[in-house]
């Protein structure tokens, strides 16, 4: 009887640390969730963050000037020079060039006053053009360039007011099996603007949910990605949450890309991609296997301007 006794008292301190230490990792990770929902809005509201982009003008090939009158290609309707530049599309390249008058003291590219030469595109390392509450960016997308065109005082970030999120449930919070490709595949993953990038994807995340199989195919988004990059969208897409995709990014698999192996997917951390909040981004869209039947009630839900 007394061995019985200590034995049933062993499993009972056995099982109240199990939930102690189970409680304790649940309040951690919803900590630290709530601290990435908190920092995701602050990006987002940043001085250079996607709430202040205000423009997406296409480059002609040849001139492209741009400046607040009315004669340039592209207008800024903000309070900068008249003329602030030219842009010069040649083939593959986009070169800056000084308006008749010369570049306004004002305008800066990568921290110093603007000189004549070549603009480097959205790489590791693109050239940024200032002036006044602007920011100016070239991107490449397909076989076009445009300018990207950011204010730090647009109303979309002077006015916004938080954003908004499913409760934190860890049921959302999934151990995955991961299936390797071999060898890797490369998928053609459109755009909201009618262009395609060809990204790899590197294996499939398969998981049970609601009885049912789920199988999720991540990308890498550019060369020596350190996480995966997962483009979807599931039935809440028609109610609660942004209706064209949301984005998830998760660490990589315990044992690596090409071994079988696991890994977490949270999607308590399901996010909007940037063009929930304007319509000047160029947000990739997902491709139709990773379109799901099911809910996934989790994570951002749709944005309220």
């Amino acid at each position: 009887m007394k061995v019985y006794r200590h034995t049933f008292s062993w499993l009972v301190i056995a099982l109240v640390t199990l939930l102690a230490a189970a409680a304790t990792i649940d309040t951690h990770w919803k900590s630290d969730l709530l601290q990435w929902r908190e920092q995701r809005a602050q990006q987002l509201s940043a001085p250079d963050g996607w709430l202040t982009l205000v423009g997406l003008e296409w480059l002609q090939p040849g001139s492209n000037p741009f400046g607040a009158a009315a004669d340039n290609r592209i207008r800024l309707n903000t309070k900068v020079a008249d003329h602030l530049g030219v842009f010069e599309l040649k083939g593959n390249d986009v070169y800056l060039a000084a308006p008749a008058q010369g570049f306004p003291s004002n305008l800066l590219v990568n921290g110093a006053p603007a000189r004549a030469g070549k603009i480097d595109t959205d790489g590791p390392n693109p050239s940024v053009l200032k002036a006044g509450t602007l920011t100016l960016l070239v991107i490449h997308r397909g076989d076009r360039f445009a300018l990207r065109i950011k204010d730090s005082q647009a109303l979309t970030r002077t006015h916004f007011q938080g954003l908004h999120w499913y409760p934190p449930d860890p049921r959302y919070r999934i151990e995955a099996k991961w299936i390797p490709f071999h060898p890797a595949r490369e998928e053609s993953i459109p755009t909201i603007i009618g262009t395609t990038l060809k990204l790899p994807v590197p294996g499939v995340a398969e998981f049970t949910l609601d009885g049912q199989i789920v199988r999720l195919e991540p990308v890498l988004e550019e060369p020596g990605a350190k996480q995966f990059f997962f483009i979807l969208r599931d039935a809440t897409s028609k109610t609660t949450t942004y209706g064209a995709a949301r984005f998830l990014y998760t660490d990589f698999p315990d044992h690596g890309l090409d071994k079988p192996g696991h890994l977490e997917l949270d999607f308590n951390r399901l996010q909007n991609p940037p063009c929930a909040y304007t319509p000047y981004a160029t947000c990739p869209l997902p491709p139709p296997q990773n379109k799901l039947a099911i809910a996934l009630p989790a994570g951002e839900q749709r944005y309220s301007h």
